[in-house]
Order: structure tokens, then C-alpha cells, then sequence
């Protein structure tokens, strides 16, 4: 008796648990959501996430609080939030470094990359380009990779800094050409703009939000984009995966949430995300900026983090990347 009465008390508790979801759905969310960006206001991830949240506060009729918390390549941020209560007010607008590239990178992370976040939704992917000093005597790709392998470690590329995605898109650019060129990074894309315009440093592979002013300019010279698709931003630009099959180096913006989040949760921010995504008016502003929206269900995303993760931990191990 002991035994059935146990099961039906279990059975009663399974129930509840099971009525409870579509109302925690229903009910979310109740009050403002806390929006956490890895970097300071005014960046590009910034700014993207600003721009979404504005339009997904009014899907969800609640206001959207961003929490900026930039510090240790996105680590700081990313502990906060997993640390947080998981019911779905307060997440990340994370990057590639938060789960994809600092687990390899830094010795330690204050988290579990894998188990202690969840995907929420794909936000974008923010196109970067290579681009050449207007003197460098190449307007192919295919000129280049020869022309570094006629002047093996003369030629400089320029990145925002060790471990960021220009940095590594270098660095897979080399191993995936079979060239020897010289990283040499800077604390920010702000000075090796400079650099590259001023013939310190002759390529670069960086957001093309940064440096179309200056293809546009005839100060560098555009040869490819790091995305497998071209770009409307640069239609002429061809793809970089055209010459190296396969090569994909720009960043993705996404949003998670700490592991625990109720599903019900999950769901109903990923349907607002897909749908704030598809506005005209909200693609049209990306488009400026150089940017594919993307979103996708939270599987799709979690494919993205464990794919990218396992490239990013090989360009990391053949580079000998070491943080700052």
C-alpha cells in the first residue's frame, strides 16, 4: 500500500509539473528582462543587441534592460548569467568567445561552456572581409596566397586583438593557404585601421561594418569575404570558400540562457526572436551594417556552438594562440 500510495503521490507531482509549463509560458514574461552584452556600449555587438531588444521588448510587452559587463573576453558576463536564477529573465547576448573559442584559449573559465548555457536563438552573422593595402600587388585571392608564398613572413595581418575572430580568421586563413604570414595584433580594429591604411600591416580579415568606408575610399582593397554565401554589402566581393572550400571566419551573435530555463521559456523567446528577425524594417537595418540575420530553433544553435567550438579549438591548437 505504502508502495502505491508512493507512485500516486509521484504521479500527482509529475502532473503539476506538466500543467505548470504552458502557465509559466503564458505568464512569461511578467516584468523586465535583463539583457547581458559582453562588451561596452557603442561596439558592434552592442548595438545589435540593442537594436533587437527594442523590438522584441514590444512582442513581449516588457521592457528589455541592457546590462553591459565587458571583461575577460566575454567571461565575466557569461559567469554572471549563469550564476543567475534560470527562468528567463536575465540572458546573454553572447559572441563566438563566451562557448566557442575561450575554452580553448584560457586555461580556466569561471563556467561550463557546454552545460552550463543553453541556446536560445541565433541572432546574426556579422560578415568579415579580407582586405589589402591599396598597394599590395594583388586583387585575387589567389594573387595573394602566391604572393605570400613567393615572400614567405613578409606579409602582415592585422587583427582587433589575440583570440578575437579576426585574429583567428588569420590564423585560418594561413593554415587553410599553406602560407607563412605574421600575426600582429592590436587592442581594438580602431588602430589597425590605421595601420592597414597606413601600409603598416598589409591585410586584415575584420567586420566589413569597419572597413567599408575605406574600400569604398580606395584606401584597401576588398579580395573576399569570410562567409560561405556572398555579401549584398560587397555583391563584386566573391567568397573566400570560392578559392578555400569550406572557409567560414565571421562572427555570429546568438542568445542563451542559463542551463535550467524552463522549455516553455525558451520557446517563447526563440518564436519572438524568429519573428522580430524577419521584419523588414529590422533586416534592412542589418543590411547596413553588413550583417545576415539568421535565427533557427535552440537545436540549430547548439549544432552552430558545437561545430564552430571544434574548428575554432583546431586554428587555436595549429596557431599556438595564447591569450593577452
Amino acid at each position: 500500500m505504502r508502495h502505491i500510495k508512493f507512485i500516486g503521490v509521484a504521479l500527482f507531482f509529475a502532473m503539476q509539473l506538466i500543467q505548470a509549463s504552458p502557465a509559466i509560458s503564458q505568464s512569461y514574461p511578467d516584468r523586465s528582462i535583463r539583457l547581458i552584452v559582453p562588451f561596452a556600449p557603442g561596439g558592434g555587438s552592442d548595438n545589435a543587441a540593442r537594436i533587437i531588444s527594442e523590438a522584441l521588448s514590444k512582442r513581449l510587452g516588457q521592457s528589455i534592460v541592457i546590462d553591459n559587463k565587458p571583461a575577460g573576453g566575454g567571461t565575466l558576463a557569461a559567469a554572471f548569467v549563469v550564476s543567475s536564477k534560470p527562468d528567463g529573465y536575465t540572458l546573454l547576448y553572447a559572441t563566438a568567445g563566451q562557448q566557442m573559442i575561450n575554452p580553448h584559449l584560457m586555461a580556466k573559465l569561471p563556467y561550463d561552456p557546454v552545460n552550463d548555457l543553453v541556446a536560445v536563438s541565433q541572432i546574426l552573422e556579422a560578415t568579415n572581409v579580407l582586405v589589402v593595402h591599396k598597394d599590395v600587388p594583388a586583387t585575387t585571392i589567389e594573387e595573394l596566397i602566391a604572393l605570400a608564398k613567393k615572400r614567405p613572413g613578409k606579409i602582415n595581418f592585422a587583427s582587433a586583438g589575440i583570440g578575437g575572430t579576426s585574429h583567428l580568421a588569420g590564423e585560418l586563413f594561413k593554415a587553410a593557404a599553406g602560407i607563412d604570414i605574421v600575426h600582429v595584433p592590436y587592442r581594438g580594429s580602431g588602430l589597425a585601421v590605421t595601420d592597414l591604411i597606413g601600409g603598416t600591416v598589409q591585410m586584415t580579415i575584420d567586420n566589413i561594418s569597419v572597413y567599408l568606408p575605406h574600400i569604398k575610399s580606395g584606401a584597401v582593397r576588398a579580395l573576399g569575404v569570410a562567409t560561405l554565401e556572398k555579401s549584398p554589402t560587397l555583391p563584386d566581393t566573391p567568397s573566400i570558400s570560392k578559392i578555400l572550400p569550406g572557409f567560414e571566419a565571421s562572427p555570429i551573435n546568438y542568445i542563451s540562457a542559463p542551463a535550467g530555463t524552463p522549455r516553455s521559456v525558451i520557446d517563447r523567446l526563440n518564436k519572438e526572436i524568429n519573428t522580430v528577425l524577419r521584419m523588414p524594417d529590422i533586416q534592412a537595418r542589418f543590411l547596413a551594417m553588413g550583417s545576415t540575420l539568421k535565427g533557427g530553433s535552440p537545436e540549430k544553435m547548439e549544432a552552430v556552438i558545437k561545430n564552430d567550438s571544434a574548428k575554432w579549438k583546431k586554428v587555436i591548437e595549429i596557431s599556438g594562440a595564447k591569450p593577452e
